[in-house]
C-alpha cells in the first residue's frame, strides 16, 4: 500500500517500484487522501478556463489513467487538498482542508483501507513530508498513526478485523546522492544538467534535513522508468512533456541510478540491511 498526498505523487514517487511488483503478481493500492482539487496547473497546454473551471474533476480522470497504466488499484480518503501556503508569512490553511483535520478523523478512513486491504508493506512520506506541504506532512502523520493502530482491536472500533502490515518504508527519491549521480552522469554525456540548482541547494540551510534518513533499501526497477513515466504524462494538468522530468535521457537514468530508494522507518520482520526488496522478511514469515 503507497499512501500519497494528491494525484500525481505516486507517479514521481515510488512509480516504478510498484509497476515492478505488479508485474511479479503483487497486488497494490495507492492510497490518495485529496482530490488535488488546490493544485496549479503547471502544464501550459492544459492552462485554459475550462479545466480550471473543475480541476477536481479534471484530476480524477487524470488519476484513473496513472492507475491504470501502473497497474494499481486505487482509492481515495476524500479530503480536500490544503494548498501550498505561499508568503512571508504564510496566509493560514483554508476551513476543513486535510492538513486542519484532527489526527483521528483523518486516520479513521487509513485504518479502515489497511484492514480492508490487508497490505504487509506500507509506503509513505518521512515526518517533513519529502518536501514541506501540509498534506505530505498530514499523510506522514496519518500513515504513522495508521500502522500503529490498525493491528489493535481497541483503536478505531467498527472499521474491520484488525491488520498489522509489517513494514513501513519513506520514500527516498530525491536524496542528494541519486541527484549527484544524475547531475555527474549528465555532465560526463556532454548534456545540460536539470540539477545545477539543487546541487547548490543540498549545500545550503536545510540540507542536513533532507540528508537524516539513509538509503536502507534500493529496489531494482529501471526497466519500469518508461511505465513511471508514461504514468507520469498521465497527470497533464501537473506535468509538462517538455519539462524537467523528462530532460534526462533514459539511458543515462538507467545506467546512473537504476534504482528507487526507500528508508525502512519499521519493521516487525527480521531483515538484514541494506535490501534490494521492500518484501524482504516478509516473504519468509508469509510463506511459512
Amino acid at each position: 500500500m503507497a499512501v500519497h498526498a494528491h494525484p500525481d505523487d505516486e507517479s514521481s514517487k515510488g512509480a516504478a517500484t510498484m509497476a515492478r511488483y505488479v508485474a511479479e503478481g503483487v497486488e497494490v493500492l495507492v492510497v490518495t487522501c485529496t482530490g488535488g482539487e488546490r493544485g496549479d496547473i503547471l502544464n501550459p497546454a492544459m492552462d485554459r478556463p475550462e479545466v480550471k473551471a473543475d480541476i477536481g474533476k479534471v484530476r480524477e480522470a487524470e488519476m484513473a489513467r496513472a492507475r491504470e497504466i501502473l497497474g494499481v488499484r486505487q482509492t481515495w480518503l476524500g479530503f480536500v487538498d490544503s494548498g501550498f501556503p505561499e508568503g512571508d508569512p504564510p496566509p493560514p490553511l483554508p476551513d476543513g482542508c486535510f492538513a486542519l483535520e484532527p489526527l483521528e478523523t483523518a486516520a479513521e478512513p487509513l485504518v479502515r483501507a489497511v484492514r480492508e486491504f490487508r497490505p504487509h508493506v506500507l509506503l509513505t512520506y518521512d515526518e517533513k513530508g519529502g518536501y514541506p506541504h501540509p498534506d505530505h506532512v498530514k499523510c506522514h502523520e496519518i500513515s504513522i498513526e495508521a500502522f500503529d493502530a490498525a493491528g489493535d482491536p481497541e483503536r478505531y472500533p467498527g472499521t474491520g478485523e484488525p491488520w498489522q502490515p509489517l513494514k513501513l518504508y519513506y520514500h527516498m527519491t530525491f536524496s542528494k546522492e541519486r541527484v549527484l549521480a544524475l547531475h555527474t552522469a549528465m555532465e560526463n554525456a556532454g548534456l545540460e544538467s536539470p540539477y545545477t540548482d539543487w546541487m547548490k541547494r543540498f549545500d545550503e540551510d536545510g540540507a542536513g534535513e533532507r540528508a537524516k534518513w539513509e538509503i536502507t533499501t534500493r529496489v531494482p526497477c529501471a526497466d519500469h522508468f518508461e511505465t513511471r513515466d508514461r504514468a507520469l504524462l498521465a497527470h497533464a494538468t501537473q506535468i509538462d512533456p517538455n519539462g524537467f522530468w523528462f530532460v534526462v535521457p533514459m539511458d543515462v537514468q538507467r545506467e546512473a541510478w537504476p534504482t528507487e530508494d526507500y528508508h525502512l522507518a519499521r519493521s516487525l520482520v527480521d531483515t538484514e540491511l541494506p535490501e534490494d526488496d521492500l518484501f524482504a522478511g516478509v516473504r519468509e514469515k508469509v510463506c511459512l
